[in-house]
């Protein structure tokens, strides 16, 4: 396997003893996949509750509504089973990852862990291997698991295999995006550029973001994947996208110190430094593109509803467009993606199978059809986006999410980084990157110091 925001806070002393060892996808034996189910299917008057932890319920508007939508939809198909859903704690626990993951790693410690958590695809080897996620082959038998793959609209192909580990299914791919160039057509117009020829080149980029600042007085373009507060899955699209890595093929040495990235933050250093970017971070930026302040902004389709609520309740409303990601010129797009697994982590048999359940329901047809349509993930059955009873009619009045889709194609999953330490060594790249491109910081050697700090903290052989 090669293999998102979430709430920070006080860090945690945990006092749970971690065995995980280097994560190195495919590189211990692959455990023989067990086609029969393991835990009974649940009888209908067995009452059975269960607990999903997710960062999206962190995070009010369409991301909360709607999964508190899913959640009543699935309690009225399953009467027999009660979810009581709750966002991750705030507080984090330094060096073991996000909240979501920090949250989960401490009720393990107490013995309470959620019987589902919802985990970036950059946590997941550590989900495995440190916090002990329960195999869904396991469960339900391998055959169940790939049948939820299929059905009337099977899952995109390359994002299939997006949460196995060593043969077996850890995760069920479940929120999702590609980075999207968003912008807005009125301040293209304003500013004398062609909205209907969006830049597909960050050279290009350049030059449309300095023509909205200078003849229309707004800031010219956005990228949300240089900050630590930004995550690694975007910036990952860049450095991939110009032909490099952040992380070698077998997964022991660091790579983003290398001259595609080095040229990739040198290209984002350049748009701040001729005022074609400015210095915001990204709890400004955000709403600040909503408002039509910003011109363009490269960001995950999770944002769309908040822009598309900003574009038609601004006064007067302004014309919200999208495009694929901009490349460097004489290479090949690769996007990553950002998003987010359902882990397992429920050890209880009737937990299990109620869990299955549940993930099932989330990541089915009706789940993504919620999804899609109300917050703007990715639908990874994309053939919901041809069924009348699906999302045609809402694709049709939906154009941004074209460019997603097509990125599909093309898509190159988000590395991990191995090991304990893989969120110090996430840390070290993006502090790096930020002060790169926020504080003029020269990249080559900025990167291989961080590089030279990083290696030291991967697992040793």
């Amino acid at each position: 396997m090669k293999r998102s925001s979430c709430l920070g806070g006080a860090a945690v002393v945990l006092a749970l003893a971690l065995t995980a060892t280097a994560c190195g996808g495919g590189s211990s034996p692959a455990a023989a996949p067990s086609s029969a189910a393991t835990v009974p299917e649940l009888r209908a008057d067995q009452q059975v509750s269960i607990v999903l932890e997710s960062y999206n319920l962190a995070q009010a508007g369409a991301w909360t509504d709607t999964f508190t939508d899913l959640i009543n939809r699935f309690q009225s198909a399953h009467p027999n089973i009660k979810v009581t859903a709750q966002k991750p704690a705030t507080a984090t626990a330094s060096g073991y990852g996000s909240a979501a993951t920090a949250s989960i790693q401490r009720q393990i410690a107490a013995g309470n862990p959620p019987d589902i958590g919802q985990l970036g695809f950059g946590d997941l080897f550590y989900a495995v291997q440190g916090l002990g996620a329960t195999p869904l082959d396991d469960v339900v038998g391998h055959d169940a698991v790939q049948a939820n793959f299929g059905g009337t609209h099977p899952f995109a192909p390359t994002a299939r295999t997006l949460g196995d580990f060593d043969g077996k299914t850890y995760g069920m791919p479940f929120v999702f995006s590609t980075p999207i160039l968003y912008y807005n057509a009125s301040l293209f117009t304003q500013a004398g550029l062609d909205p209907a020829k969006p830049p597909t080149t960050w050279a290009e980029v350049k030059t449309a973001a300095l023509a909205i600042k200078d003849k229309a007085g707004k800031d010219g373009v956005y990228i949300d994947c240089l900050t630590k507060k930004a995550g690694d899955w975007c910036y990952q699209s860049l450095v991939d996208s110009n032909g490099g890595s952040v992380l070698s093929a077998d997964r022991t040495r660091l790579t983003f110190a290398q001259a595609p990235a080095v040229e990739a933050v040198t290209m984002a250093q350049d748009l701040v430094q001729s005022g074609a970017t400015p210095k915001l971070s990204q709890e400004q930026a955000y709403p600040a593109f909503a408002r039509g302040e910003i011109g363009m902004i490269v960001e995950s389709s999770a944002g769309e509803a908040m822009f598309r609520k900003g574009a038609t309740g601004a006064k007067p409303p302004w014309d919200l467009r999208a495009a694929g990601l901009p490349s460097f010129g004489g290479t090949t797009v690769e996007p990553t993606n950002s998003g987010a697994a359902l882990v397992m982590f429920a050890k209880d048999p009737a937990k299990q199978r109620a869990a299955w359940e549940m993930i099932k329901f989330l990541t089915g047809d009706e789940g993504y059809i919620q999804l899609t349509s109300k917050i703007g993930y990715l639908p990874l059955r994309t053939g919901l986006l041809d069924d009348p009873a699906g999302l045609k009619d809402w694709a049709a009045k939906n154009p941004l999410i074209k460019p997603n889709i097509d990125q599909l194609a093309r898509l190159r999953p988000t590395v991990a980084f191995p090991g304990d330490n893989y969120v110090q060594i996430r840390d070290t790249m993006l502090d790096a990157v930020e002060s790169v491109v926020y504080s003029g910081a020269d990249p080559p050697s900025t990167l291989a110091t961080a590089a030279d700090r990083a290696t030291k903290l991967l697992p040793k052989t």
